[in-house]
């Protein structure tokens, strides 16, 4: 069934890894997208835009990114719409 995925939102842990890449000098510009689109759902059931989950899956793939990136990258695709 496509659609919104319901009753997820950024846990505690991920959004303390949004912060992190946000604030690092060192994270690239997918990084922080995806650590934005993490943050701006804590709390919320907004899903992922399409442009997010794109710089997410960037970031996952991206070997030089670091653990708090891609766990933010993590949440952010996790949150995003589609098939269960």
């Amino acid at each position: 069934m496509a659609g919104k995925r319901g009753g997820e939102s950024t846990g505690s842990r991920a959004a303390s890894a949004a912060g992190k890449t946000l604030g690092s000098g060192n994270a690239s510009k997918a990084a922080k997208s995806a650590a934005g689109s993490a943050l701006a759902q804590r709390g919320s059931k907004d899903v992922t835009s399409p442009k997010a989950a794109s710089a997410a899956a960037k970031t996952l793939a991206n070997p030089s990114a670091s653990k708090a990136a891609k766990s933010a990258a993590g949440s952010a695709l996790t949150q995003r719409p589609g098939k269960r």
